[in-house]
């Protein structure tokens, strides 16, 4: 009986494990790879001191990243629309806590990623050093 508590033990465990970070299956986002500090001193990105606001940061990811504070940390999400094909009308933009795209109209949470539609936001990772934010993928 012992063994096989134990074995069940290192199966939970063993298959429990990540990598603690956002897994993209997303077939409209393409992956790229990248890394960026955002600086939270300077005043284009002052705003992410305070709960609930997010910036744009251009030139990362697929169309850019949408940075937003959620009062208990940071979620950074890419500003594609991830419900259709990358294209001219397909970056997000920021309208309060959510990013709405405009090719269909839809929103999406920035405290979750999640919409209506079949995917939510692909999400990057982030870590925090005083006022500095490194966001990765």
């Amino acid at each position: 009986m012992k063994k096989s508590v134990l074995l069940s033990v290192l199966f939970l465990v063993f298959f429990s494990c990540s990598n603690s970070g956002p897994v993209n299956t997303n077939p409209f986002i393409p992956n790229y790879s990248f890394s960026v500090d955002i600086n939270m001193n300077l005043p284009l990105y002052s705003n992410l001191q305070y709960p609930s606001n997010a910036v744009y940061y251009a030139g990362k990811g697929v169309k850019g990243l949408i940075i937003f504070n959620t009062g208990s940390g940071y979620n950074v999400f890419d500003a594609a629309c991830p419900n259709q094909n990358v294209s001219s009308c397909s970056t997000m933009t920021i309208n309060g806590i959510e990013a709405v795209c405009p090719c269909d109209g839809k929103t999406y949470s920035l405290f979750s990623g999640q919409g209506s539609l079949q995917y939510p936001m692909k999400q990057y990772r982030v870590d925090v050093n005083g006022n500095v934010l490194h966001i990765y993928n």
